[in-house]
């Protein structure tokens, strides 16, 4: 994989606020470093660590300058402000991440990061979360029939409505539509579907494609055209997500699958 649509996924699931699609940058036992806290993570704690950061904040990730990248590292700058509907007296700050990698995933991943105002400590939040995230959905108040009037009003919003084609679609403009807290919608997702809020959505995103692509009569159009129709941002956001739900690339799909009509 290209250096730039490694990164490019990788700022995509942060700001699709998908913890594990952050930790599919890493191998299986590839590490995540911050250092300005000293921690490392597996990829199994940087998932519940961002399941637990990301129900409480949303912030928005910005690649800054050039990626710079050998055969085995990528580095890269980026810098975080809090989205525009969330946290707005949070500092932007920036930071830098070096990575080494083993084939198309990380082995490792080096956070360094210098937030101006420490009383705020975004970043910081995500490691302190990790003391009790269970203990975090068990106090949320969810019971199972709440689960499950969650469950079927998140289901009729993204089939009846299709909200999954709306391309600026966040965990928290979603849980205003299904009406419920974020965190609430968050473990809906998690323990209802047992997948992150990223992988859901792109699940919807990934059929409609399917039958874009599995369709020659009229409304195909070239596949980055029905990348942005299904609601990627990108086009090697929409091929990752694409190869990771189906084994082959949107264009091996279309040869494979396509039906002409005379």
């Amino acid at each position: 994989m290209q250096a730039a649509d490694f990164v490019g996924s990788y700022i995509d699931a942060w700001n699709h606020s998908d913890a594990k699609g952050v930790a599919d940058h890493l191998t299986a036992d590839g590490v995540y470093r911050d250092i300005p806290r000293n921690a490392q993570s597996s990829q199994d704690d940087l998932i519940t660590d961002l399941i637990a950061y990301f129900s409480a904040h949303r912030q928005n990730y910005e690649l800054v300058g050039e990626i710079l990248s050998s055969t085995n590292s990528i580095a890269f700058q980026y810098r975080m402000c809090a989205s525009h509907d969330q946290e707005p007296a949070s500092p932007t700050y920036r930071g830098a991440e070096f990575m080494t990698l083993h084939g198309d995933a990380a082995m490792t991943i080096t956070d360094y990061y210098d937030i101006p105002d420490a009383s705020h400590q975004p970043a910081a939040a995500l490691f302190d979360s990790r003391k009790n995230p269970r203990e975090k959905y068990a106090k949320s108040g969810l019971n199972r029939e709440q689960l499950s009037e969650h469950r079927q009003r998140l289901e009729e919003v993204m089939r009846s409505q299709r909200a999954f084609l709306r391309p600026d679609l966040t965990l928290p403009k979603l849980a205003q539509v299904v009406e419920c807290s974020v965190n609430h919608l968050s473990q809906v997702i998690n323990a209802g579907f047992g997948m992150s809020f990223f992988d859901y959505l792109n699940q919807y995103r990934i059929a409609h494609a399917r039958e874009m692509l599995a369709n020659q009569s009229g409304v195909t159009g070239s596949i980055l055209n029905i990348a942005f129709t299904v609601g990627f941002n990108s086009n090697s956001a929409f091929y990752t997500a694409f190869k990771k739900c189906t084994g082959q690339t949107p264009a091996q799909y279309r040869r494979a699958n396509s039906t002409k009509t005379l």
